[in-house]
């Protein structure tokens, strides 16, 4: 895992040494942030609508699952109801009653207060009298005994070293057992043991050390399980755990979860696969679940003989049992692994295999998929090496095994010598576009090195992300579970990614970035370690006495990003930042402050990286002297840099000018830049939007893809909004306007295969002829049309280039009988982009039916993967029926949709997002915050809830701003 991922799981400071494994504090409950604070006694007492401690863990661990749909106007168990014997006409007697109890109490607790021997902080009253320890207060465990810890973290008591794990699938129950043998390491004197374990029936525990007989304690709302000892362990000490279990296989996306694919033949075979990041370990075997507690592994599966199994390491050795089946026992890992990095598949794939670098690369995928593997091999291969060459460090493991399973909720994920992907991200037919094939090559790129290159739109959109005030830094601490998840989002990997492209491009010189991301490797390989060591291995070989700790702190440790505001005079240029934030009270932006590397061209040379000049803004102001005037300047060459700038009326009025004249005095990237910039100052008000109509001008003139995709992504999503909100009227003139602007453009693209174009080119012809169709342009809905015929009629033999397929699709789905056909073919489609590709098409529909259909079918899963409900939900949204159904489908089906997908995970965040990105009212706004408020007290303090009700407001504020503009300017 990167260094940005691993700063979630830092071992945050606490009030108490939890490294020493203490227990002279006191805890209470506090339900409305959901956590546990170390309290003092004179800070516990409840208020009158919480609960006790007992009665709010237990609430802590609830699931959504005991709501229902009909529940929520008033009889959710998450909303509080009013004490029976209060009233609301209290009579006089009550009155004085409460008024004397008040006195009473105001009285004791100043007695308290001024008792000697005890000192009240924010600690409490650890000691009375300096000598006695205050008992800790503990949460019950499910047999009723006190639970010995009350922390979500682990304490750092005990460090496994090694793990001996040997599990029994069963396929045609759907469950397993297992056994964890765990030796471990004792840190610190301590007389507990606590590790994670979810949803296992442990049959038999046994401890070898000082005792042998132990009885194994479970706190569910936490995952963690726990021993009593009657002894104390000493620090230095080793000992063993032995742990046999029973579970059923997750029929979710994570754990060790159970999944299935039908065959050509119709028939259905099932496997059995895992996901273990960010918290899942815990659900496959017991184990120290969190990436600090890094041990060896050593992996036995037994199965079925027409099964294969595949794990971290090569197969050791197989062993035929007496009961038919067969124990797989793979070599131990050669290096110290955290949890979330294991995997292991029980399934019948065949593989496609070649070596490289002394390391076998191998592709698995099912068996009629095989010859869909072969460029993901070719991928996989050439990666190897350039990586092994790159960083200067050789593979460690003797196998690279790249795996695609039919049913998989993330794209990838990077498990060391065994990744797991998607079939759509790993394998490529004959007939696949190079758009396909980049999407694959740029996702295998990614998990081998677990960073990628970033595209424009991309940085584009975790900008409009990380400007919400939900947001939140690139290196935050996490106290639940449902905080981890929400971790994995644009901001910890698009926004990471991107300030990393911002300190190579400031870095001059000689690979000096390259340079110290290897020294920081080799120094700490296999080593836990925190951001700062990166950035100290890159102080180090910096030229230009660069402190890059002290620059990237500024970036990683609070949210958000600056908005650089220029101004020139003669050749003085004045340059200030704040904080880009789209809605707060004005207090939020004032105290932030970051080390920008701004960078910036002019009117004399623009273009050539040479031209580009760099300066350093690290305080709210700063004045730059330029060696004479100049005409204009773009600052953030190439939009390497994440912020953004606002130029003032006259100079962006130069800059609109100058591209009017000739758009090649800028970049494609400073030309997209500056349309994304526009839009974004439009949104927080900085310029109207007659001046972003006004830039956008030059872009009739425009043939390259980043400009020209960025205008259709801003002006499309305006289009959108109007439709939504109903104002056909300017709807249909936003219409007319983009028409206008790229119509040219748009009946300039052919519909035929072309061996010449190049990525670059296919995407810009894919966007364009998605939009003119959207748009119900008739050539173009009439080609499509067209294509499709003839595809249908040649029995597939006449083939659909693979970057117009979706719009050929998408354009199908809008007749009921070219729906039906597309139904036909994705349900016997094998190659699985163009499986997927059918599948949005279908879901693009306007019909009503046909949409309440494909979201039951996707919560059922045979027909429609449940992997795929996100994504059909993202595309249902774009539509006016489907937006409309599809809020009301989350709102009846909410427990049933996060049985499947984690609350917090990455599928939520999507969902909830794409269901509430496009309203715009009051009315929406409404209901939105009524339906999560009434979930549970967190329902609505999710950050992707709370993301989804600011962009409403958003979306409402600028619609009100703006309507007068379009309708006097369109």
């Amino acid at each position: 895992m990167n260094m940005i991922e691993n700063s979630m799981f830092e071992e945050e400071p606490d009030v108490v040494d939890l490294a020493k494994d203490s227990s002279t504090f006191q805890m209470s409950y506090e339900p409305r942030s959901s956590r546990l604070l170390v309290r003092g006694l004179g800070e516990n007492e409840l208020e009158d609508d919480e609960e006790d401690y007992e009665s709010s863990a237990r609430l802590l661990g609830m699931s959504f699952m005991n709501r229902s749909a009909a529940q929520r106007a008033g009889s959710s168990p998450y909303i509080r109801q009013p004490s029976p014997r209060s009233c609301l006409r209290p009579s006089a007697r009550t009155m004085v009653v409460c008024v004397l109890f008040l006195v009473i109490l105001a009285s004791m607790t100043m007695v308290f207060y001024f008792l000697p021997g005890c000192t009240y902080t924010k600690a409490g009253c650890p000691k009375s009298n300096g000598t006695t320890p205050v008992e800790p207060l503990y949460p019950n465990s499910t047999s009723g005994e006190l639970f010995p810890w009350a922390q979500l973290r682990l304490p750092q008591s005990i460090h496994p070293i090694d793990y001996d794990i040997t599990l029994n699938p069963n396929l045609d129950e759907m469950t397993f057992t297992g056994q964890s043998i765990i030796t471990m390491s004792v840190h610190h004197n301590t007389r507990r043991l606590v590790l994670h374990g979810a949803n296992f029936n442990i049959t038999n525990a046994t401890f070898k050390g000082p005792v042998n007989k132990v009885n194994v304690l479970e706190y569910k709302p936490w995952q963690q399980i726990a021993i009593k000892l009657p002894e104390e362990l000493k620090a230095g000490q080793r000992c063993v755990l032995t742990l046999d279990y029973s579970a059923s296989l997750s029929n979710t996306y994570d754990g060790f979860y159970n999944s299935s694919y039908t065959n050509k033949d119709g028939t259905k075979s099932v496997l059995a696969a895992t996901q273990f990041e960010p918290l899942s370990a815990r659900k496959a075997f017991p184990c120290f679940d969190e990436p600090a507690f890094k041990a060896t592994f050593h992996m036995k599966i037994s199965r079925k003989p027409e099964y294969m199994t595949l794990s971290n390491m090569p197969k050791a050795k197989s062993t035929h049992l007496s009961n038919g089946r067969v124990l797989d026992e793979f070599e131990k890992t050669s290096v110290n692994m955290s949890t979330y990095l294991v995997a292991f598949i029980v399934a019948n794939f065949t593989p496609v295999s070649t070596n490289v670098s002394d390391t076998l690369v191998s592709v698995y995928s099912v068996p009629e998929k095989k010859e869909h593997t072969v460029y993901a091999l070719e991928m996989a291969s050439k990666l190897l090496e350039f990586y092994n060459n790159f960083f200067d460090i050789k593979y460690p493991l003797k196998k690279l095994d790249l795996i695609a399973i039919p049913d998989f909720l993330a794209g990838a994920m990077e498990n060391w010598g065994l990744i797991t992907f998607r079939e759509t991200t790993l394998l490529v037919g004959q007939e696949s576009s190079p758009l396909e094939k980049q999407v694959v090559a740029s996702v295998i790129a990614h998990e081998l090195a677990h960073q990628g290159n970033l595209f424009l739109s991309v940085r584009f959109r975790v900008l409009d992300k990380d400007a919400l005030n939900s947001s939140h830094a690139v290196s935050t601490q996490v106290e639940t579970a449902e905080q981890v998840e929400e971790m994995f989002d644009a901001v910890s990997y698009e926004k990471g990614a991107s300030i990393l492209l911002m300190l190579n491009a400031s870095m001059s010189g000689s690979n000096q970035f390259r340079k110290g991301i290897i020294q920081y490797l080799k120094q700490f390989r296999g080593r836990n370690t925190d951001t700062n060591d990166l950035w100290n291995s890159l102080t180090q070989l910096s030229t230009q006495q660069q402190n890059v700790s002290e620059m990237m702190n500024s970036w990683t440790s609070q949210k958000g990003f600056p908005l650089i505001t220029v101004s020139i005079k003669e050749d003085q240029v004045t340059i200030s930042q704040e904080h880009f934030l789209l809605s707060s009270d004005g207090n939020t932006r004032s105290s932030s402050l970051w080390n920008v590397p701004v960078t910036f061209v002019n009117d004399s040379c623009s273009v050539a990286t040479e031209c580009r000049q760099m300066f350093s803004l690290k305080t709210k102001t700063e004045t730059l002297k330029l060696p004479g005037k100049v005409k204009w300047l773009k600052m953030n060459y190439r939009n390497t840099g994440f912020y953004i700038v606002h130029y003032g009326d006259v100079g962006w009025a130069a800059l609109t000018e100058a591209l009017s004249t000739n758009v090649s005095i800028l970049t494609q990237e400073d030309r997209a830049s500056l349309i994304h910039n526009m839009f974004a100052l439009s949104r927080l008000g900085r310029v109207s939007f007659q001046q972003v109509l006004n830039l956008l001008s030059y872009v009739s003139q425009e043939t390259e893809t980043s400009p020209v995709m960025e205008a259709l992504f801003q002006l499309n999503t305006i289009y959108r909004l109007l439709d939504k909100r109903q104002e056909s009227g300017l709807a249909a003139r936003m219409k007319t306007y983009i028409l206008a602007r790229f119509g040219s453009l748009m009946n300039n693209q052919t519909w035929e295969k072309d061996e010449q174009d190049g990525v670059s080119e296919l995407e810009l012809r894919a966007s364009l002829l998605e939009t003119a169709c959207m748009l119900e342009q008739e050539n173009c809905t009439q080609a499509a049309s067209a294509l499709f015929k003839q595809y249908v009629e040649s029995n597939g033999t006449s083939r659909i280039p693979g970057d117009l397929q979706q719009v050929v699709f998408t354009v199908a789905a809008q007749s009921d009988e070219d729906w039906l056909t597309l139904l036909n073919m994705y349900h016997y489609a094998t190659y699985d982009a163009e499986k997927k590709k059918l599948l949005l098409g279908l879901a693009s529909t306007q019909d009503t039916r046909k949409i309440v259909w494909i979201l039951q079918a996707g919560l059922r899963g045979e027909v429609v993967q449940t992997q795929e409900l996100p994504l059909i939900i993202r595309v249902m949204c774009r539509g006016f029926a489907g937006h409309l159904f599809v809020w009301d489908f989350i709102q009846v089906n909410w427990e049933r949709l996060i049985e499947k997908f984690p609350v917090g995970s990455f599928a939520i965040q999507s969902i909830i997002k794409s269901v509430t990105s496009q309203f715009s009212t009051q009315a929406h706004l409404d209901q939105v915050e009524a339906f999560f408020s009434g979930l549970k007290e967190r329902g609505s303090q999710m950050r992707s809830v709370q993301e989804a009700l600011e962009t409403i407001r958003l979306n409402q504020r600028w619609m009100d701003v703006n309507l007068p503009t379009l309708q006097r300017w369109l």
